[in-house]
């Protein structure tokens, strides 16, 4: 009986523990993550190809995904928007590839995060942290704002969905939803750029990387909008500060 309940407590406990997969084709890149991760309370998994990671995902899906861009048999960031295309998994590239290019797309396309090698760890599993709290905050309670509506759009909180006023679901990554959900929250107020790059990634005063991913993220949004509307004007740059909402906010 005794045995039993120690078992019972110890598998309750895994279940509860955030799940990790870590993609590189790197066995030592691999390992050190792995072992932090596990040592930090972490459920970790290991996969050297997009194909044994593609076994892993279909077995448990897991809370986050470290993805390297540079894999034996896929590209990470086209194999990160076939994850995306079918799931909400956190995911953040973590490679040696620092150019803005690959910044740029990786992030645009499925990613959440960033992170070039070599790896500082605790910065990787504050990221991480972050990420996984700003997931459970959008799956938790509904917000007393959980329907927003401006302009020709309708933003839902809860269920973390952009769409218009005709109906049509408008993509975002977690990164694009977390600033446009404050740019809204703000309803007017100008926001630093320092403030928006802690609000995507958890980085205070987080240096020229984090000042760009948010402008990266704006050029995103104002794309979309765009896009599904024709509208340009939504998300304003405020020279010397960092940008506003451009619309007033009703609630719904």
């Amino acid at each position: 009986m005794g045995d039993s309940l120690t078992l019972a407590m110890t598998q309750s406990r895994q279940d509860i523990r955030p799940k990790l997969v870590v993609l590189d084709d790197d066995p030592v890149t691999r390992s050190m993550i792995a072992r932090y991760f596990s040592d930090e309370g972490f459920h970790v998994r290991e996969a050297p190809s997009a194909a044994e990671c593609r076994t892993l995902l279909k077995a448990s899906p897991p809370d986050l995904l470290f993805v390297d861009i540079h894999l034996p048999d896929a590209n990470g960031i086209t194999f990160a928007q076939e994850i995306r295309a079918s799931s909400q998994v956190g995911i953040i590239f973590v490679t040696q590839r620092d150019s803005e290019i690959d910044r740029v797309v990786g992030l645009e396309s499925a990613g959440d995060d960033y992170v070039t090698k070599p790896i500082n760890l605790r910065e990787l599993m504050a990221r991480t942290r972050s990420l996984l709290r700003r997931s459970k905050q959008s799956s938790g309670q509904p917000s007393h704002r959980s329907v927003i509506t401006f302009g020709a759009y309708v933003m839902d909180m809860t269920r973390r969905e952009l769409s218009s006023k005709g109906g049509k679901l408008i993509p975002l990554t977690r990164g694009e939803f977390d600033l446009l959900a404050a740019l809204v929250e703000a309803n007017g107020r100008p926001l630093y750029r320092d403030f928006l790059a802690e609000v995507v990634n958890n980085r205070t005063g987080g240096g020229e990387g984090a000042l760009r991913t948010v402008d990266t993220l704006v050029a995103r949004l104002r794309r979309k909008l765009k896009q599904a509307e024709g509208d340009e004007t939504l998300i304003i740059t405020m020279p010397g500060i960092g940008y506003r909402f451009g619309r007033v906010v009703g609630l719904t």
